[in-house]
């Protein structure tokens, strides 16, 4: 089949890989002049099945309510008017429960480890190569209280089969020199050694390079406008600059899809989450950190990606605004030097921020949707990395009408 796929993020390039792999016609198309220029350009790094919570939690909404009088929360939300916002928001609070919140999360837990599997699978096929650290994740807790409520969730990692060990603040420590000036402010943490970090940007732009070198088109610095549907099919989409034809679309615009997708009167339950992240340079004088982390008390995650030491953090429901406040910036740098003060060159920031896809329950839109040649590929909020190679396994299968490798649900729209 001819498969326009509309996005080169994570998303839609290994929805591409995937497709090419069956065998198809594969055109993908970007408003960028680049592959992985928003959400994947510069985003945490982590893949992370063992942190892979639903974000709609029993304590997210006092969180957001307390970010309106504390600014420098990493959840928080700015009121606005914004019948979409209200909309997500509360099918986003329903979710919010005990039950929903546990089936949601081991349903992500288990996309995520199935999603590993498959980005080893593509590396083994590609040799893309992405700064890829494995020997896990460190999740860092501060108070006893929060250590304590960590580990009452490790019968959900188990549940999902997903190894993790509770570490004392002098195991952190042996497994983590870099931490060792952080030691007194440890209460515990959580090790899931199955958990790996990479370049999620340097991975997109190498697999991108792959697919067109298989025969895969990339139609970059182009804004797609318009369907032109015909019965129940999609015939054609438009953009600024010309018209592709095909059999199939896919739709893999992360944040902003349900734009697009409105055209065509559907409703996707996603909304844009702003995130933060600041890069430093790594010289031979530095000393950072091994692995990759969380620290929970902050949300403040932490990876080396070669010679960077990125830090990231913010949650924040504010629209398609797209603006990281010096401020924010400030606070990442103080982050970076508290946790690891002799890491990299701190004077050098390079800041970003990326609009996170993220639907109320946390899972992303995976299957065929409106029209019958429409598919979605999208939603994956904050778990792109974790879970985009996944996905894109997910839906090459249903687009070949076969029984998936992962049983997942299809998407559930308003």
């Amino acid at each position: 089949m001819q498969i326009c796929v509309l996005g080169a993020g994570l998303a839609g390039v290994t929805t591409a890989h995937a497709l090419c792999r069956e065998g198809h016609d594969v055109t993908v198309i970007d408003r960028a002049p680049a592959p992985a220029q928003e959400t994947s350009f510069a985003n945490a790094g982590l893949i992370s099945p063992g942190h892979a919570f639903s974000w709609a939690a029993p304590g997210a909404p006092m969180a957001l309510l307390r970010s309106l009088f504390d600014r420098e929360q990493a959840l928080r939300i700015k009121p606005r008017p914004d019948p979409a916002l209200l909309r997500w928001g509360w099918r986003f609070m329903r979710n919010c429960r005990a039950e929903p919140w546990a089936r949601n999360s081991l349903a992500l837990m288990r996309l995520a480890s199935y999603a590993q599997h498959t980005l080893a699978a593509i590396v083994d096929d590609t040799g893309v190569e992405f700064a890829h650290t494995r020997g896990g994740l460190i999740y860092l807790y501060a108070t006893d209280a929060a250590l304590a409520q960590a580990i009452s969730t490790l019968t959900l990692l188990r549940e999902a089969q997903i190894d993790a060990h509770v570490l004392t603040p002098e195991a952190v420590i042996g497994l983590e020199p870099a931490l060792r000036q952080r030691a007194t402010a440890i209460a515990g943490a959580i090790h899931c050694p199955s958990d790996a970090s990479g370049d999620a940007h340097r991975f997109t732009v190498g697999l991108a390079d792959w697919c067109r070198a298989q025969g895969v088109r990339f139609c970059f610095n182009e804004t797609v406008r318009d369907w032109t549907v015909a019965g129940e099919r999609i015939t054609a989409i438009t953009t600024d600059r010309s018209e592709h034809r095909a059999d199939a679309f896919v739709l893999a615009l992360g944040s902003y899809s349900p734009v697009l997708a409105r055209k065509l009167g559907l409703r996707l339950p996603i909304y844009p989450v702003r995130g933060n992240s600041v890069s430093f340079p790594i010289s031979a004088e530095h000393t950072p950190p091994t692995l990759a982390g969380v620290d929970d008390g902050t949300l403040t995650a932490w990876s080396r990606l070669g010679n960077v030491l990125r830090l990231t953090t913010t949650a924040e429901f504010s629209g398609y605004a797209n603006r990281q406040p010096s401020k924010d910036v400030a606070m990442l740098v103080a982050r970076a030097r508290a946790l690891f003060p002799e890491g990299a060159d701190f004077s050098q920031p390079s800041a970003w921020s990326g609009l996170r896809p993220m639907t109320p329950e946390g899972l992303p839109l995976v299957g065929q949707a409106g029209p019958c040649n429409l598919w979605l590929n999208t939603g994956h909020g904050a778990m792109g990395w974790t879970t985009a190679a996944g996905t894109a396994r997910i839906l090459a299968d249903r687009l070949a009408g076969r029984t998936v490798e992962h049983p997942y649900p299809p998407p559930r729209l308003p």
